[in-house]
């Protein structure tokens, strides 16, 4: 009797992958991934934000604008997509690109040129008479003007592109919830 019961799950099982796997393809090819491997493949836009089915949506990247590599509107640090209502985090930029301040602070560091471009001539003629605090000072700018620490004097973030390497701060405050350590 043991031997029977086990002999008919096997075809059972077999039978049950064929279902799934023919469901799977259905999904695939009628689904919402099916439909955006359609329009793209077809050569058309790709819907923006809609509701392809119940809870499930597709939306494109949001628009970058080519000078400030940040979402077009971008107003209050937020940007609002058209039809979606997503908002979306932006910076604000005033010129200052990352590129630029890390190379002057590279070769020209010594010379303060990273302290005159990002608008801190004091310490920049600091530098230039001490020829870089003796190498020392550019060498520390170098690193702070890499690891984004030191920024434009106005306040601003740096021009970076957009799907480049940003660094994000995080902190702490009375709102963080802190997690008591427990010793063993």
């Amino acid at each position: 009797m043991a031997a029977a019961w086990s002999s008919g799950l096997a075809p059972l099982g077999a039978v049950a992958a064929q279902f799934l796997g023919v469901l799977w393809l259905i999904s695939v090819t009628m689904g919402p991934w099916g439909a955006a491997a359609t329009a793209a493949a077809g050569g058309e836009e790709l819907l923006k934000c809609e509701d392809l089915k119940v809870g499930q949506y597709i939306c494109k990247d949001p628009k970058i604008n080519d000078a400030t590599q940040e979402p077009v509107n971008c107003t209050n640090y937020t940007a609002h997509e058209i039809g979606f209502l997503k908002p979306i985090s932006c910076r604000n930029v005033n010129g200052y690109s990352y590129k630029v301040a890390v190379a002057l602070s590279l070769f020209l560091g010594w010379l303060g040129a990273d302290r005159f471009y990002l608008g801190y001539p004091a310490l920049g003629l600091l530098k230039f008479c001490t020829v870089g605090f003796c190498g020392i000072g550019s060498l520390i700018d170098f690193i702070l003007i890499s690891m984004q620490i030191v920024g434009p004097s106005d306040g601003s973030s740096y021009i970076i592109d957009y799907y480049g390497t940003r660094l994000t701060r995080l902190s702490i405050t009375n709102e963080t919830f802190r997690k008591t350590q427990l010793y063993p």
